[in-house]
């Protein structure tokens, strides 16, 4: 069988929105196969997550869950 996959951005600060990100995991009716960072840099030594691309697979026997 095969599946439908959805891919979510969610904007973050890492420092400030870790509820944030739990609340919208525990809010997906699918299964997380992954999540992908983008990590940026800037002038000097700084690296900084300003998304991430969350995939869901949604559907797994022929019908799409939510």
């Amino acid at each position: 069988m095969t599946g439908k996959y959805k891919v979510h951005r969610f904007d973050i600060r890492m420092t400030e929105d870790q509820n944030k990100l739990e609340e919208f995991l525990n809010n997906l009716k699918g299964e997380i196969i992954a999540i992908i960072p983008n990590v940026t840099s800037s002038l000097g030594n700084y690296a900084a997550v300003n998304f991430l691309l969350i995939i869901e697979k949604t559907e797994t026997s022929g019908f799409t869950i939510g």
